[in-house]
């Protein structure tokens, strides 16, 4: 497989049958261009209504392409960002599809949306939207029961039960599967200290065989690095991305 880095969390990841499209929103490097140009079948997926995770554009790839699958979280649906009619496949937590040569299960996250778990030719992907451990840096400071006001987030928030919420969904996932071929997962600077954490504590809980950082462009690239430390503890391997539309094959 080829993995390539389109922007924030989008990435596009072309297996020998097809090409999956990841929370597409903006596109420096024009790595639409090129995909587009493929004569595979593409299957684009959208983790929730976020504006940094999903944008209308994305619809207008079938005038260009003539096979091209929506799947696509359904609370896009729900906050009329798109209409029933636009995907193939409205997805909340709980829910599957299936072609026959690409298998979804969309798990939950602690933000909005979902989290995707695909399935195909041999290999298991997961691409986790906005799931993560947000507060963490809040945790050492927290007193159970007690909200923290967060300038960064600009309410009050509970990290000591958010951060069960996340581990709560991880245990979910595992239900389903303990181990990825491909993982995409948050590592992002912006959150302050402890932002691996969600992370780490994402590789205690399953075999990875490779971890691609995502969401950290307003950090930059550099600051995701900082998750290799822990993935070579771990002898996972990591992408290092370092510009838009660089490819790796996985």
């Amino acid at each position: 497989m080829t993995l390539t880095y389109i922007f924030h969390s989008g990435f596009a990841l072309e297996t020998e049958l097809s090409v999956l499209v990841f929370d597409y929103w903006h596109d420096p490097s024009n790595v639409m261009g090129r995909v587009l140009k493929s004569e595979k079948p593409i299957y684009v997926f959208s983790s929730h209504f976020h504006e940094d995770h999903f944008t209308r554009e994305i619809f207008n790839w079938k005038k260009i392409h003539s096979n091209i699958t929506y799947i696509l979280s359904k609370d896009i649906l729900r906050h009329r960002r798109a209409s029933k009619e636009e995907a193939n496949a409205w997805l909340a937590k709980g829910g599957s599809w299936t072609d026959g040569k690409l298998s979804v299960k969309a798990l939950g996250s602690n933000d909005s949306g979902v989290s995707w778990v695909i399935e195909t030719e041999g290999k298991r992907i997961f691409h986790a939207g906005d799931l993560n451990n947000w507060y963490a840096r809040f945790l050492s400071e927290a007193v159970p029961g007690q909200t923290i006001y967060s300038e960064e987030f600009g309410e009050y928030i509970d990290p000591i039960a958010h951060e069960k919420q996340f581990l709560g969904e991880l245990k979910d996932i595992k239900k389903v599967a303990d181990s990825f071929d491909l993982v995409m997962f948050p590592v992002d600077g912006r959150i302050g200290n402890g932002y691996t954490l969600g992370g780490r504590q994402f590789i205690e809980h399953f075999k990875v065989g490779m971890f691609v950082p995502m969401h950290f462009v307003a950090s930059g690239f550099e600051s995701s690095w900082r998750m290799k430390e822990f993935t070579d503890e771990k002898h996972i391997p990591f992408w290092e991305i370092s510009r838009e539309g660089e490819t790796i094959e996985v």
